[in-house]
């Protein structure tokens, strides 16, 4: 008699204790591979913009498929050496007397609070936070080697053209990973990803742009030095909300601070009204087709991505929590619980995604 031999209920739980393992295992490697995964997830975002180029390029100027996306490559590829000279020549001694001023302005700034107790106290936890954080370790690797900042960058860019190219490719590799009788819901929900990411990627471009625009003229007219590099950098702040331009004001005003009470009082006044027009009247009008998403979910989510991923995760969290907040809508609420969740219009790849036997099965 085999006493200690297993029956089917010790081996449902042996199998299901490696399966725990397994999946503990990939997420372990997945978080150690942080970087990588987020430049995959940025070079996905590079191919959706690429696309929606040349979707504007195949609707208006009636182009075939290949040149509209050649056409797509090569806007995208100008809009990144256009940034590049803006930095690199145009706003050049404006971006280095920021660069160069920026860390004693953070010092007057600490300074400046510190003579109070609450101040002090927030200084503090402000610097032990920061200095415990993968944010800071980030940031110090990225000072220390703009080599490999430069690299990520191509790599990135190199992802999002390969992505671009056939996009197809890998969509039915990820679907064939997947369960034949779930494979339907998982496509639509891929799909609404795509979808949403499109219009938020477009929402995000003019949200960009009026807020570098309005931040511009603002301290231009309050006599800020380096007006025109920090409404650019207002603008990019932008992409990630809430976070990004509080942290780009604090430049603004170490700057207007060195100049006199003016320009000081002058750029309080410009990012707070500029601030009062974005929420209330062009934020609504702009983002009414996209996803909306709670406040205060958006702070906490993007401080916990930054977090877990450092500062590529940080500048990519508001893209991913639209990925995260439409999968939960598409799988989640209208697969699992059946609410009534519409779907993105698409022509399906289940069929292109066939194998050899199963084309041969379908013939027969």
């Amino acid at each position: 008699m085999n006493r200690l031999a297993p029956d089917r209920a010790d081996a449902r739980f042996i199998r299901r204790v490696l399966i725990s393992i397994v999946i503990i295992g990939v997420t372990a490697a997945l978080l150690r591979a942080g970087n990588l995964l987020i430049l995959a997830f940025g070079s996905i975002l590079g191919a959706i913009v690429i696309h929606a180029m040349a979707e504007l390029y195949a609707r208006h100027l009636r182009a075939s498929p290949k040149l509209s996306l050649g056409l797509g490559m090569a806007t995208v590829l100008g809009l990144i050496a256009f940034l590049v000279w803006l930095f690199g020549v145009q706003f050049r001694q404006q971006v280095n007397e920021l660069v160069t001023a920026l860390p004693g302005l953070i010092d007057q700034l600490a300074t400046y609070l510190s003579q109070s107790p609450v101040g002090a106290k927030i200084v503090d936890a402000v610097r032990q936070a920061y200095a415990g954080s993968k944010v800071a370790t980030d940031i110090g690797g990225l000072v220390a080697g703009a080599g490999e900042l430069i690299l990520n960058c191509l790599l990135l860019l190199i992802g999002a053209l390969f992505f671009a190219a056939d996009p197809g490719v890998y969509q039915r590799g990820f679907l064939y990973l997947i369960p034949r009788s779930k494979r339907p819901a998982v496509e639509d929900a891929l799909y609404d990803v795509g979808s949403t990411l499109k219009l938020w990627l477009r929402s995000s471009l003019i949200l960009m742009t009026t807020m570098g625009v309005l931040i511009g003229i603002g301290l231009w007219i309050s006599g800020v030095p380096s007006a025109a590099a920090l409404g650019l950098l207002a603008g990019l702040s932008e992409f990630i909300p809430y976070i990004g331009p509080t942290a780009a004001m604090i430049p603004a005003l170490g700057l207007a601070a060195t100049v006199g009470t003016g320009p000081l009082i002058g750029t309080l006044v410009t990012y707070a009204l500029v601030r009062l027009i974005q929420t209330n009247f062009i934020t609504p009008y702009v983002q009414a087709r996209v996803i909306s998403i709670p406040p205060a979910i958006t702070v906490f989510a993007i401080i916990g991505i930054g977090v877990i991923f450092g500062v590529f995760g940080l500048f990519f969290s508001a893209a991913l929590l639209v990925v995260i907040f439409t999968l939960v809508r598409s799988l989640y609420l209208r697969e699992v619980l059946g609410e009534d969740m519409p779907a993105t219009d698409h022509e399906t790849m289940l069929d292109k995604a066939l194998t050899p036997s199963d084309s041969q099965e379908s013939q027969d």
